[in-house]
């Protein structure tokens, strides 16, 4: 009998050692393109790591709702947490609350605003949002041979995709070689292809003369794209710039309609955000930031594109 007991605890003990390691994945947005690529390429990785399971939740956009889903993660005891925030300057506050609850937590494509002074057990895997928004405009540049007028459509304001990605297209064209070339209209589109393609509307239909888009992600670019084409608008007469290398945006290039775009790897992003997490849960040391690295995406490279994310 005490052999038999020993081995039902030996079991209870391997049981128990064997459980899953439990990830709370918080959205942003589930409704968003590329933010779809990377929660699947999270969920996906995280299916071949063995004993993982991911509890994936949508913000809605709403920065109250993801504050409350981060807490609902600490309640219900989850091993680490992943995060794609609704706004850059909320961090500091979920940050706070995963230290406070010794909960290892990892931001993932937006860097929070505190990126060089995270706290321990917290980590950020993203990319350059400078460095797409100067790789579009320079692109876009050399396509104007340096002289024209253009119109850039931000992100949502405050998401550091928006300020990175517009920053990097400002400091672009204030390069000598692109002097020639003036923004004449910049407002937000707020990451989406309706919004945008209204924006662009309410352009063409003041007269606004422009001769390039650089649009900060590709389903703004493909809002401008569909403007045009309602206006009637030679779309040879226009360069249309994006950025993320979208499955829908690489379709658009293929037919003539996109120009440009650069290539955001959401899936080395997500296996980055859920490989650090898993190290965080195990008291592993990992980076405190992790850059993945843009890559510029035209109609001469776009089929090395097409199956990478």
């Amino acid at each position: 009998m005490k052999r038999f007991l020993c081995a039902l605890a030996v079991s209870a003990l391997t049981m128990a050692s064997a459980q899953a390691t439990t990830i709370g994945i918080g959205m942003s947005l589930f409704d968003d393109n590329y933010l779809n690529i990377l929660r699947h390429a999270m969920e996906n990785y995280a299916k071949t790591k063995g004993n993982v399971s991911v509890r994936s939740e949508d913000a809605q956009g709403d920065i109250a709702r993801q504050q409350s889903q981060i807490d609902n993660f600490i309640a219900s005891g989850v091993d680490a947490i992943v995060v794609m925030l609704v706004d850059a300057d909320s961090s500091a506050a979920i940050s706070a609350q995963a230290a406070a609850a010794g909960v290892p937590l990892v931001f993932v494509n937006m860097a929070p605003v505190n990126v060089d002074t995270l706290p321990a057990k917290q980590a950020f895997v993203g990319s350059d949002e400078v460095q797409a928004g100067l790789m579009q405009a320079q692109e876009v540049c050399k396509e104007l041979k340096g002289k024209g007028n253009v119109v850039v459509i931000e992100g949502q304001l405050g998401t550091t995709g928006q300020r990175g990605r517009t920053q990097g297209i400002h400091e672009a064209l204030s390069a000598p070689a692109c002097k020639g070339i003036k923004i004449v209209e910049e407002q937000t589109g707020n990451w989406m292809r309706t919004p945008a393609m209204d924006l662009v509307t309410n352009w063409i239909s003041a007269g606004i003369d422009f001769n390039a888009v650089l649009a900060n992600n590709d389903e703004m670019a493909l809002g401008a794209v569909q403007a045009l084409k309602s206006s009637g608008r030679p779309m040879e007469s226009v360069v249309i710039a994006g950025s993320d290398a979208t499955k829908d945006a690489l379709a658009a290039m293929k037919a003539g309609d996109l120009d440009i775009t650069v290539f955001q790897n959401a899936t080395e992003q997500g296996k980055g955000a859920i490989d650090a997490a898993l190290k965080l849960a195990k008291n592993q040391e990992t980076a405190k930031k992790t850059m993945i690295p843009f890559e510029l995406v035209t109609k001469d490279n776009m089929d090395k594109f097409l199956n990478r994310n």
